[in-house]
């Protein structure tokens, strides 16, 4: 039962709403202590805190009963309305938690910042963050898309940090312009789900009763809008850009903390604010979410920039999330509420793991990055010599992503594939042909997974360096390494406790489909269905590898002490041992490339073979860029040329146009 007060009344919103309004005042203090270095580095750290703060209430909000709040700022008559339930409050904590360990290393990061240019970033890191917090708090459409404006403008001078870089501006603006024309359509979502009688309440939206073709119509919408935000495929163009644009702690709250946010989104909308939900959304999204997901993964592979490996790694996650979205939908309007349950646990679960290793594996780039300068993978290579402390944390969130256990990735993962799995027959004959295709697209798109990971993983900091720089590369900071164990043990605990997790889960899933998933093990054996037909024991499964290890190491030692020999590798008769011999990113994505080139246009420039010092360059470009995209840029330059051929910079023209046009006017209001 949501209990509407006041400002003067203590709730866990109004504690919500005090870590925004800390966030707000932490980032507008920036401007007033930006000549006082010691002040302006230290906002950060009490930033990192507030995160804290954020994820407690989260957990408190997530035990409780919903809460709401009406603040006395707005417009005249449009009063903010802020509401903390289960749903909003698990996004809390992910907001808080990884939050956390994303803003201790930033603090690190951006220490070496002239104060001015510091001051900005502090301005809308802070401003970013409170926007995101207050999309989750939201309860009604005019704070909702305020808040998604300043998470949009605030992530945008984040992105384009480094103006002065041409790329990086265009990026930006690529990025900015997707967004807006996300939000123009969650501004339809929100106007047809209050049903033409203005009221713009959530509440109200909740109990409006629209039809189901308009139910259909916002729920299109609602897709579009949120899935511009999240990167799904077509409207993934942005992605690939600013991330590798952005400064490595910005990509990390964007690709593992902002995408989530379209994801609320769409759960919001879907199964809160709209009354009746049909089988062909599900159909749609599923399909939606599988594309995006092979899609992402195959660029991903073929990728030589390791960022944007990641930011199109983000595109393949966000698409699996979108694919268990759709499959809740299905099963939730078939009446299977114990697999719609499960489905949702899933998608729940692997939101927070994409947080914790996506973020933590953007955190070890920019580690590399500060260090060598250099993020092209043909550049680097050994770093684990130089770098161990970053590169056991970067393998951490590497294996994680990989879905390998006993990591967190593997349990998500694991518990949708169950759903695919134990699926019974549907009432719709068409899903019970698409279930198992998509199931097996989703084992493809994480075997993928698996396979660009090594790539990554190996390129980067295994073999020997491929540049006589990386010979002077030095290892990550203190607070940078914080922030990547903060990171890396989230990702462990995560994996090591899922049952705990799925019953903190329970109040989410009570909330959204009115029936919970019950675990039939204890707290030390997950069996989501039954024990009889899948169950997995993360502890008992990482003392048994340990435990193996061990008589390994210890049989090893003991029977071939004394016998063991280091020689060189085979050389294939080559005797000349060096870094160019090593498989390399181009290399590695080979076979992928070739494959699946229908899907890219590859672009290479190859040396002569005699070349002492060869320089090979290959690019697989977006080919949904090219037919969708290109076109409309192209017809937008030459509008806009036509419309500069207007611009004579002679007076009496301009007066001749606003002549016309009076005449004009004048025609039709006479008619």
């Amino acid at each position: 039962m949501t209990e509407l007060l006041t400002m003067s009344d203590f709730n866990l919103a109004n504690l919500a709403w005090g870590g925004v309004l800390y966030w707000l005042c932490l980032g507008f203090a920036a401007l007033f202590v930006q000549g006082v270095g010691g002040l302006l580095r230290l906002i950060f750290p009490l930033g990192a805190l507030g995160a804290l703060f954020v994820a407690g209430v989260g957990l408190a909000g997530m035990l409780g009963s919903a809460t709401a709040i009406v603040l006395p700022i707005g417009l005249p008559d449009l009063p903010f309305h802020l509401r903390l339930d289960a749903l909003s409050a698990f996004f809390l904590v992910l907001l808080g938690s990884a939050g956390f360990g994303v803003t201790v290393y930033a603090m690190a990061y951006f220490r070496h910042m002239e104060n001015a240019t510091l001051a900005r970033v502090i301005l809308w890191y802070h401003l970013f963050l409170a926007g995101m917090a207050t999309v989750m708090l939201a309860d009604d459409a005019y704070a909702f898309m305020v808040a998604w404006e300043v998470m949009a403008l605030s992530s945008y001078f984040l992105v384009t940090t480094d103006h002065a870089v041409p790329e990086i501006r265009r990026a930006g603006f690529l990025y900015l312009l997707i967004a807006h024309v996300g939000a123009v359509a969650l501004l339809l979502c929100f106007g047809v789900l209050q049903g033409g009688h203005g009221a713009y309440t959530f509440e109200y939206m909740r109990h409006a009763g629209i039809t189901p073709l308009w139910s259909s119509v916002a729920f299109l919408l609602a897709l579009f809008g949120f899935g511009a935000k999240a990167g799904l495929v077509p409207l993934h163009v942005w992605l690939p850009e600013a991330h590798p644009a952005a400064p490595s702690p910005v990509s990390a709250l964007m690709s593992g903390i902002m995408l989530k946010t379209a994801i609320y989104g769409l759960l919001r909308v879907s199964f809160d604010l709209l009354n009746v939900q049909f089988a062909w959304w599900g159909t749609l999204a599923l399909a939606l979410g599988l594309l995006t997901a092979l899609y992402g993964v195959i660029f991903a592979a073929v990728q030589s920039d390791m960022k944007r490996l990641l930011a199109w790694s983000s595109i393949e996650n966000i698409g699996i999330l979108v694919a268990a979205f759709g499959l809740t939908l299905i099963f939730y309007t078939d009446g299977q509420g114990a697999l719609a349950a499960l489905t949702l646990t899933a998608m729940l679960y692997h939101a927070l793991n994409h947080a914790f290793f996506k973020g933590l594996l953007f955190l070890g780039t920019g580690a590399v990055l500060h260090s060598t300068g250099e993020r092209r993978m043909g550049k680097l290579g050994g770093l684990i010599r130089f770098m161990p402390w970053t590169a056991w944390l970067t393998l951490i969130g590497a294996l994680a992503i990989a879905g390998l256990p006993p990591l967190n990735g593997f349990v998500s993962e694991w518990l949708l594939l169950q759903a695919f799995l134990l699926t019974p027959g549907l009432t719709q004959p068409y899903l019970n042909m698409v279930i198992p295709v998509a199931a097996a697209s989703v084992a493809l798109a994480a075997a993928l997974a698996a396979y660009v990971m090594v790539k990554f993983f190996g390129v980067i900091f295994l073999g020997q360096p491929r540049d006589a720089a990386l010979q002077h590369a030095h290892e990550a900071s203190w607070p940078k390494r914080l922030g990547m164990l903060w990171l890396a043990a989230g990702c462990v605990l995560l994996g090591l406790f899922p049952a705990q997790v799925i019953a903190w889960l329970a109040p989410v899933v009570q909330l959204l489909t009115k029936q919970t998933l019950v675990n039939d093990g204890n707290w030390l054996l997950l069996a989501p269905v039954s024990a009889a037909r899948a169950s997995y024991a993360p502890l008992i499964f990482l003392a048994v590898v340990v435990v193996v290890l061990l008589l390994t190491f210890i049989w090893v030692r003991r029977v071939y002490h004394g016998r063991v020999r280091r020689a060189d590798p085979w050389d294939c008769g080559y005797p000349e041992q060096d870094a160019r011999m090593q498989d390399s990113a181009e290399g590695f994505g080979q076979p992928i490339r070739q494959i699946f080139s229908s899907f890219m246009r590859v672009e290479r420039d190859t040396p002569d073979p005699f070349d002492r010092h060869p320089h090979y360059h290959s690019d697989s470009r977006d080919k949904l860029w090219l037919l969708i995209y290109q076109p409309i840029a192209d017809l937008t330059a030459w509008l806009s040329a036509q419309a500069g051929r207007l611009q004579h910079g002679r007076i009496q023209w301009y007066l001749m146009y606003s002549f016309v046009t009076l005449v004009v006017l004048l025609v039709f209001v006479t008619r």
